[in-house]
């Protein structure tokens, strides 16, 4: 079965997660950002959130950690939780 391993940056509106991208283009630390401005209880980790299956996340997510290229910082991805930048560390 495939796992895979992400972290991200979850923020209220999508031009705040867009300027933190281009933050993180710029060379800016994800993980400092995570634990900074992130409003999930995962930003306390630098936004890592261990290993996970398909299925286990709201499905725009998991369309990025299953589907698009690991460890490019995707997003702006919007959730019912706000918005998101997500990096797949692995997937297998």
């Amino acid at each position: 079965m495939t796992v895979a391993s992400a972290r991200h940056i979850l923020v209220k509106t999508e031009q705040q997660a867009q300027d933190l991208k281009n933050q993180i283009a710029k060379g800016a630390d994800f993980g400092e950002l995570a634990k900074k401005f992130s409003d999930c209880p995962s930003g306390k980790k630098g936004g890592d959130l261990g290993e996970f299956r398909p299925g286990q996340m709201v499905k725009p997510f998991d369309d990025v950690v299953f589907k698009e290229s690991v460890l490019d910082v995707h997003g702006p991805v919007k959730t019912q939780f706000g918005y998101h930048l997500i990096q797949t560390i692995y997937r297998n």
